[in-house]
């Protein structure tokens, strides 16, 4: 603020003089637009002065308003030109109000200037000042977005947009200014940021700008339209940033030639099979944890990709005496390889067989991964042909590993649960009693079925069953659940790779079960409540995989972020055979450029963020192999369930075909 002293000087003359008073400083103390107070001294802080409100300059005595409208005077700052105003008075003429003719000029620098002709009504004088502020930002805004002619401005994901020459129509508020509208402010990239060409066009009212498409898009891709802030109005006015994503269709032209459903079939058995045999660890043959594991092989993983070789023998992917020879190889080394009670670790070092800790107390006896690859075992022990010397051998050999099991040590300390870990270092430090449904099944239907080291079926039923509270009986989307709620497919497949699900126990049927569940999973993806790109009859399946946001999560209809897992779909065919040949059609015939690879289709993809896994993993590669090949022969249920202790669980367990 201006301080400008106000001072009376007096004569020291005597009576005659005492009326000649030397005038006074008139004082300014106030300034504003509006309710908006401006600071007199410093324009840096008048930047945001409204466009449609009088200027208002307060003083601290009344106005000589004679000297007001010569010395008061409202100045655009760039062009010098004088704002036509009118005067008006106020508090007692201490405050003078400049009225526009007309709104001010938006983002437009002023100056109300006061000159030193200005005088108070007492005479007072004053020195001159200027203030000076620019008035607020107009802003343009984009009413009305269409793409390839439809209404997308509050769409929240635009999908199905054509492959070639779609176009975008950008409606705005007022008249833009047409030499802003430039490839440099307003562009269409890919998702990864490289710029698709295109050209720009403006309407005769300037109040529309279409982007019309050049290059080629990229089928089911993202793609990303920007308008940036260099994007003006015609009157200076500025555009907040604008983009906005789209996702274009299906190309009409396969990724790969087409085959008929039973030659795809093979096709996916024979290169995901790749995985297990020529991606196999070179010493202990077992298959490694995902493809960047190096050293490390996993055990249940492991017997998924034994069963695997078991199609691979009947499908002529390899010979049989290749199959023995590798099963010999591993076998062998499972012999030598560290064991807690009996159970392997979830994680080996496949070139010394020693535990790799999954975690820092988890570093021992995994009963679980134990169980599948236990499953393995015996269902490729039962393959073999005893006739034949090498398959007598390994036939007696798996019975010694599968009868070294310690099922029941892991009740810990009798009790009537089945624990998943023990650790020689951590003891039942990672405490999980394994209650309720989820993938263990199979790990209770061993440990029952054991010659050696047997449960009694209370500790099914209490463990397991919670002794009948693992019912929930509720209803998704039309199918009953008999037990649990919608969750990750791998819990229909791991147990039931061999273990045929057409039994009951007390507590479900589990055809039903695996059935409804899958059903689920379908109908979820169809209904699509979360909008994601892709979703629908033809792309569906939730399971635990590799995520690009959260690196690997258990993806379910309770929990889903637009992951499509192949192995959810694919292992799922016993099931819905012709939603999963759907999926399959789909994943190899429409994403199949970026989703087939090596060792068959990657883990997992993303069409809403554009992303695709370059991962492998064993135990969503397995399923895949054996639960096709149940779906078309029953071959390894059929192995499995030939077992006699198999069989003996089943009475042990009271379970009904």
């Amino acid at each position: 603020m201006v301080f400008l002293m106000i001072g009376w000087v007096f004569s020291s003359c005597g009576d005659d003089d005492k009326d000649s008073v030397e005038p006074g400083v008139l004082q300014l103390t106030a300034a504003q637009v509006g309710s908006y107070v401006l600071d007199l001294t410093d324009a840096s802080k008048n930047t945001a002065a409204p466009v449609e409100q009088p200027v208002l300059a307060t003083f601290a005595a009344a106005l000589d308003k004679s000297t007001v409208e010569t010395s008061v005077t409202l100045v655009a700052k760039t062009s010098g030109e004088t704002v036509p105003v009118t005067y008006t008075y106020s508090n007692g003429d201490k405050t003078v109000t400049l009225t526009p003719e007309s709104n001010l000029a938006n983002n437009t620098t002023f100056q109300l200037v006061m000159s030193d002709g200005l005088q108070g009504v007492e005479g007072d004088v004053f020195s001159g000042h200027t203030v000076e502020f620019t008035t607020v930002t107009s802003t343009i805004t984009i009413t009305s977005l269409k793409i390839g002619g439809a209404e997308v401005l509050t769409v929240p994901r635009v999908t199905n947009v054509a492959l070639s020459g779609p176009t975008i129509e950008v409606a705005f508020s007022k008249p833009v200014d047409a030499a802003t509208v430039v490839s440099q402010n307003i562009f269409v990239t890919t998702s990864a940021g490289a710029l698709v060409p295109a050209s720009l066009s403006v309407s005769a009212d300037k109040q529309k700008v279409t982007i019309t498409v050049t290059g080629a898009l990229g089928d089911l891709r993202r793609y990303i339209m920007t308008l940036n802030t260099n994007v003006k109005g015609s009157g200076g006015e500025v555009l907040q940033s604008f983009i906005k994503s789209f996702y274009t269709a299906p190309s009409e032209t396969p990724d790969h030639p087409v085959i008929t459903d039973d030659a795809l079939l093979t096709l996916l058995q024979q290169q995901t099979f790749k995985y297990f045999w020529d991606f196999g660890h070179p010493v202990s043959g077992l298959a490694r944890e995902r493809n960047s594991s190096g050293d490390v092989v996993t055990s249940g993983g492991s017997g998924f990709g034994i069963m695997a070789m078991v199609v691979g023998i009947e499908r002529n992917f390899i010979t049989r005496a290749e199959g023995v020879e590798r099963m010999n190889k591993i076998v062998t080394f499972l012999e030598d390889a560290d064991r807690f009670h009996g159970a392997w670790s979830h994680w080996i070092d496949g070139s010394t067989g020693a535990v790799v800790p999954f975690s820092q107390k988890d570093d021992g006896g995994d009963l679980v991964e134990t169980s599948f690859l236990v499953q393995g075992l015996l269902t490729f022990r039962q393959y073999l042909q005893p006739a034949d010397t090498a398959g007598n051998n390994l036939i007696n050999r798996i019975t010694t590993l599968w009868q070294g099991v310690e099922w029941d040590w892991y009740r810990k300390n009798d009790e009537q649960v089945l624990y998943w870990h023990w650790s020689p270092d951590y003891d039942w430090q990672m405490n999980f009693a394994m209650y309720g449904y989820f993938e263990e099944q199979i790990t209770y239907f061993l440990a029952a079925a054991s010659p050696t080291h047997g449960i009694p079926k209370s500790v099914y039923t209490n463990g397991y069953g919670r002794n009948g509270a693992i019912r929930t009986g509720t209803t998704h989307y039309g199918y009953m659940l008999p037990l649990g709620t919608p969750s990750p497919l791998f819990w229909v497949h791991y147990s039931y790779l061999g273990l045929d699900p057409n039994f009951s126990d007390d507590y479900a049927d589990y055809w039903q079960q695996n059935l409804n569940a899958s059903k689920i999973n379908y109908a979820y993806c169809v209904a699509n409540p979360g909008g994601y790109v892709g979703y629908g009859e033809d792309c569906w399946g939730l399971t635990s995989s590799d995520d690009s946001q959260r690196g690997y999560d258990a993806h379910s209809p309770s929990n889903d972020n637009g992951t499509i897992s192949p192995t959810a779909a694919l292992s799922s065919f016993p099931y819905t055979p012709e939603e999963s040949m759907r999926a399959l059609k789909f994943f190899y015939y429409s994403v199949g450029d970026r989703l087939w690879g090596e060792y068959g289709f990657y883990d997992a993809f993303n069409l809403t963020q554009g992303w695709t896994a370059d991962s492998y993993l064993a135990i969503d590669q397995g399923p895949i192999i054996v639960m096709i090949e149940n779906y078309r022969t029953g071959l390894l249920w059929d192995l499995f369930m030939s077992a006699p202790e198999v069989q003996d669980g089943f009475t042990t367990l009271g379970f009904s075909n």
